[in-house]
C-alpha cells in the first residue's frame, strides 16, 4: 500500500467512518481499499480495489478517459477503440455532416483505419495517479486568517507544488480542492490529441426519443458512439498526423454478454462534473423559489422559437439540432430538479439538520447557519440578475454569446497593437467559421426581441442597460422586436461574408469598424453594466459564502462524526457503486429496471424526428434477429436503471459489473431524481444506462460493422467464458 494511503488524514477517516451503505456517493478511487472495498464486495463485487485503481499494475482506471474535458469514455479494445455517448460525440459527428453526406441522419461506420475521421480539438485524458497534497497546500493557513490572506498562501503553495514537476508537452498536474477547500488532491494526467471518429448509429437510434424522452424512463436510446485514440512513436501522445498508429492501452474493458439482472452490483467510473450536497437551506431555497424558475422560463421562450423553425425546415433542423439539444437538456433538468427537491422534502431535511447542528456544533462553528441566512439574503438580487444575464446575453442570444471573442480581438489591438491582434486572429477565425456555419440571423433576431423584453420586465431597473431601458425605448419610439430588427439589419456581426472581409482588413481598420458597429456598442453597454453592477457585488458576496461553506463543511464533520460524507463532484475521477433497481416515483407507479427493443416499436412514429427508426431496425426486431445479444427473455435489452450516484460529466461513463466487465454506458438520470446533485434520495435517484448488448447489436446487426465486434473482447462471466 502506498504511503499516502497509510497516512491518510484523520479528516478523511472521520468523514467516512462508522457508516452503513446508503446507495450514494462519488468516491475517490485511491481510497476504495481503505473505505469501500468490503462494502462493495458484500454487494456483489468479485474483484478487488487494487483491480480498480493501481499504480503498480494495469487496472480499470487505465481504461477510463476524460473525453474532451466534458464527458467520460472507456477503452474497449487493445487498439485504442473508445466508447462514449452519442451526445458526447454529437458536435464532432455534426462537424462531418452536410445535407448531402449527413452522418447524423444516416450513421457512419469506418470500414478501416484509413476511413476514420480526424476531429481537430478533440482530446482524451488519462489519469496516471492521484496524490493527497493537502498538507503541502494548506501549510501556513488557519481558520482565523482573512479570506484574502489564506488564499494568497494557498496560491503560493500550489505554484510551488506544480513547479516541482518536470512535464512533457502532453503531461500535466491538476490540483483540485475537496470538501469545500478543506483538502486538496493532485492528479497526474496524460493527454492524447489525435482522436478519430470510428462509428455512430443514425441519430434516430443515438438520439431516439430526443427531448420528449430526455431524463425520462423507460428509455430506448442507443446513446453511443465510437472513437479511436491514435499515438505517435512508441505509443506516446502526439498531435494529429497521418502516420500516427492506433494506441495500445494498458487496460481495455471486456464486454459482458451476460449483462445484469435486478439486484446485481453495478459500478460507474468517470468524471462527474459538479454536485452540491452540503449546501445550507438558504441556498436550496433560492434554487427552488428563484433561480431555477427564472432559468426555466428564459429557456422555455428560446426553445419554443427554435423548435418552430426546426420543424418547418430540415436545413434549419440540421444546423440547430445540437444547440437545441444542449439548451433543452438543462431546461428539463432544472424542472425535474426543482420538482424533486420539493417532493422529497429537501428543505425540511436541511432545516432539521441545521437545528441539530446549532445545538451540537463546536462553539467556533455555531454561528455559521445564521451568517448564511444573512449573506444569501444579500446576494439574492445579484444572483437572480446574474442568471438572467447569463441565460439571455451569454447563452440564448447567439450573436451576443460571440461578442466576448470579438471584444478580445479589439482589446488585444488597443492594449498591445497590431501585432497582438494579428497573432490572436488566427486562433479565433476557425471558431467564427464554425459559428457562422450553423447560424441563422433571422432566428437569433427573434430570440433577441423576445428575451430582451423578458429581461427588462423581470428585473429591477438598476440591472437594465441604457440601451434596453424604458426611457430609451420611448425616446426612439420602438418595442423590443423593432430594436432587434434595427440592430440585426445595421450590424455587420450577424453577416458572415461581411465579417470575413473585415478580418482581411488592416488591424486598425478592422478594429475601428467593429467598435463603431451598433451591435458592438450595445454589447459593451450591457456587458459593462453586468461587470460593475451585477458581477462585482455578486462575487464579493460569493467569496464570503465560499469561506462560510468551507467552515460549515468542517463544522458538520466535527459535529456529526457518524454521518457518511463524500467529496462533492468537481470533474475529477470518481467511482460510484450501487445495484440494478427500479423505482416508484409516485402512487401506483413503479418502473421496472429494464427496457427492451419491443418498446422502440411501441414508441415508433413514422416520419417523426424524435420517434422514427430505420426500416432495417424494424425488420430486425420483427424477425427477432438478435444473434448472441438477446437476454434470457429472448429479446435485446436497450436500457437499464441503477442506484449509482451520477451527474453531468458521467455521460459516457462505463457501467461495470462485479467482475470488472463493461455492461453498459451511463447517459442519463431519471427526471424525478435529477435533484441528486443537491439532495440524493435513494428512493427515486436512478441513473440510466444503455445496455452493452444493445450497443453490440446495433454495431453488428444494423451497422454491419462486424470487424469492430471482432476487435473487442466479449465474455460471459457468469459461465466463465471469454472470446477475443
Amino acid at each position: 500500500m502506498h504511503n499516502y494511503l497509510k497516512t491518510v488524514s484523520v479528516f478523511i477517516i472521520l468523514a467516512m467512518a462508522n457508516v452503513a451503505y446508503a446507495g450514494n456517493g462519488m468516491w475517490l478511487p485511491i481510497f476504495l481499499k481503505l473505505l469501500n472495498e468490503a462494502e462493495m464486495q458484500e454487494m456483489g463485487m468479485k474483484i478487488s480495489a487494487e483491480d480498480i485503481y493501481s499504480t503498480n499494475k494495469s487496472s480499470l482506471k487505465d481504461a477510463i478517459v476524460h473525453f474532451g474535458g466534458f464527458c467520460t469514455g472507456e477503452v474497449i479494445s487493445d487498439q485504442g477503440l473508445v466508447l462514449t455517448n452519442h451526445h458526447c460525440g454529437y458536435s464532432n459527428i455534426q462537424s462531418h455532416s452536410s445535407v448531402d453526406n449527413n452522418l447524423l441522419k444516416d450513421g457512419f461506420w469506418a470500414k478501416s483505419h484509413s476511413e476514420e475521421l480526424a476531429n481537430p480539438g478533440l482530446f482524451v485524458t488519462f489519469i496516471e495517479s492521484i496524490e493527497d497534497v493537502s498538507k503541502k497546500v494548506l501549510e501556513g493557513t488557519n481558520d482565523k486568517m482573512s479570506i484574502k490572506k489564506r488564499q494568497s498562501i494557498i496560491d503560493k503553495n500550489l505554484a510551488a507544488i506544480k513547479g516541482g514537476y518536470r512535464l512533457t508537452e502532453f503531461q500535466d498536474v491538476v490540483i483540485r480542492p475537496f470538501y469545500n477547500g478543506n483538502q486538496y488532491f493532485l492528479f497526474h494526467t496524460l493527454t492524447y490529441n489525435d482522436v478519430r471518429l470510428v462509428g455512430t448509429p443514425p441519430e434516430s437510434i443515438g438520439k431516439f426519443g430526443a427531448d420528449t424522452d430526455n431524463w425520462v424512463f423507460p428509455r430506448h436510446t442507443g446513446d453511443f458512439s465510437l472513437f479511436r485514440i491514435y499515438a505517435g512513436p512508441n505509443n506516446e501522445p502526439a498531435n494529429f498526423a497521418k502516420e500516427n498508429k492506433p494506441f495500445t492501452p494498458k487496460h481495455s474493458l471486456p464486454i459482458s454478454l451476460d449483462g445484469v439482472e435486478e439486484g446485481d452490483f453495478t459500478m460507474v467510473f468517470g468524471f462527474p462534473g459538479r454536485t452540491n450536497q452540503y449546501l445550507p437551506s438558504p441556498a436550496v431555497e433560492q434554487t427552488i423559489n428563484s433561480l431555477n424558475p427564472a432559468k426555466i422560463e428564459i429557456r422555455d421562450k428560446s426553445l419554443k422559437i427554435l423548435d418552430k423553425h426546426m420543424r418547418a425546415d430540415a436545413g434549419i433542423r440540421l444546423k440547430y439540432a445540437s444547440k437545441f439539444a444542449s439548451l433543452a437538456n438543462y431546461w428539463k433538468k432544472w424542472i425535474g430538479e426543482r420538482t424533486g427537491l420539493i417532493s422529497t422534502g429537501a428543505l425540511k431535511k436541511k432545516y432539521d439538520l441545521e437545528a441539530e447542528y446549532e445545538k451540537n456544533a463546536p462553539k467556533d462553528y455555531k454561528y455559521l447557519v445564521q451568517e448564511f441566512k444573512e449573506v444569501y439574503g444579500e446576494i439574492a438580487p445579484y444572483a437572480l440578475a446574474r442568471d438572467f444575464y447569463s441565460e439571455t446575453a451569454s447563452r440564448n442570444i447567439e450573436i451576443l454569446r460571440q461578442m466576448g471573442s470579438f471584444k478580445r480581438l479589439v482589446t488585444a489591438y488597443e492594449e498591445n497593437g497590431a501585432e497582438a491582434y494579428t497573432k490572436l486572429l488566427p486562433k479565433y477565425k476557425p471558431r467564427f467559421e464554425r459559428f457562422y456555419k450553423n447560424y441563422e440571423p433571422s432566428i437569433d433576431q427573434e430570440v433577441f426581441g423576445t428575451l430582451t423584453k423578458h429581461y427588462v420586465e423581470s428585473l429591477d431597473s438598476k440591472f437594465v442597460p441604457t440601451s434596453l431601458s424604458d426611457e430609451y425605448m420611448r425616446k426612439n419610439q420602438m418595442d423590443y422586436d423593432q430594436l432587434a430588427n434595427d440592430l440585426y439589419t445595421k450590424s455587420n456581426f450577424p453577416k458572415k461574408d461581411v465579417m470575413m472581409r473585415i478580418f482581411s482588413m488592416e488591424p486598425e481598420v478592422a478594429v475601428k469598424t467593429m467598435k463603431e458597429d451598433p451591435m458592438y456598442q450595445f454589447y459593451i453597454d450591457w456587458n459593462s453594466l453586468y461587470i460593475n453592477k451585477i458581477s462585482a457585488p455578486y462575487n464579493s458576496h460569493k467569496i464570503q459564502i465560499d469561506s462560510l461553506q468551507r467552515l460549515y463543511m468542517k463544522g458538520q464533520m466535527l459535529t456529526f462524526k457518524d454521518k457518511r460524507y463524500w467529496p462533492d463532484a468537481n470533474s475529477t475521477m470518481r467511482v460510484s457503486y450501487g445495484k440494478v433497481n427500479g423505482y416508484a416515483p409516485r402512487d401506483a407507479v413503479r418502473y421496472l429496471p429494464f427496457s427492451h427493443v419491443e418498446g422502440i416499436m411501441e414508441k415508433y412514429v413514422p416520419g417523426d424526428y424524435e420517434f422514427d427508426v430505420p426500416e432495417k431496425l424494424i425488420t430486425l426486431i420483427e424477425n427477432k434477429d438478435f444473434g448472441q445479444y438477446a437476454d434470457k427473455t429472448g429479446s435485446v435489452p436497450v436500457c437499464f436503471l441503477g442506484t449509482n450516484h451520477t451527474t453531468g460529466g458521467n455521460s459516457g461513463s462505463p457501467a461495470i459489473d462485479g467482475y470488472g466487465n463493461l455492461i453498459g454506458l451511463n447517459f442519463d438520470r431519471v427526471w424525478e431524481g435529477t435533484m441528486s446533485d443537491i439532495n440524493y434520495d435513494a428512493s427515486i435517484c436512478r441513473n440510466i444506462m444503455v445496455d452493452a448488448r444493445y450497443v453490440l447489436f446495433i454495431i453488428d446487426k444494423l451497422g454491419g460493422a462486424r470487424h469492430l465486434i471482432d476487435e473487442m473482447e466479449l465474455v460471459r462471466p457468469k459461465s466463465n467464458i471469454r472470446r477475443r
